[in-house]
């Protein structure tokens, strides 16, 4: 793969390394409910949403700022318990 790209063995196994963690990740925010995984999607850029504020997804879900954060609290303490139960393994 380092050939093919003519790129740096350091730059080739970053690509790779983000790739896998993304994926990983991608796997456990599938496990959310859909409007958990929504607001994470959309507050952090996650597949082809671009980021936005609280504010912004406050305004595109007919729900209050304080009701995103809430969300997006429980989302990611839900992450978090997942992840570390993982490392327990």
């Amino acid at each position: 793969m380092i050939d093919i790209l003519g790129t740096d063995p350091e730059v080739v196994s970053d690509m790779v390394e983000t790739a896998f963690e993304k994926n990983h990740l991608m796997e456990k925010v599938r496990r959310l409910t859909s409007r958990e995984k929504r607001v994470l999607e959309m507050r952090f850029g996650l597949g082809t949403t671009a980021r936005k504020t609280q504010r912004e997804i406050a305004r595109a879900l007919g729900i209050s700022r304080s009701y995103v954060s809430r969300i997006e609290k429980r989302a990611l303490n839900k992450l978090t318990k997942e992840f570390r139960m993982e490392g327990c393994q």
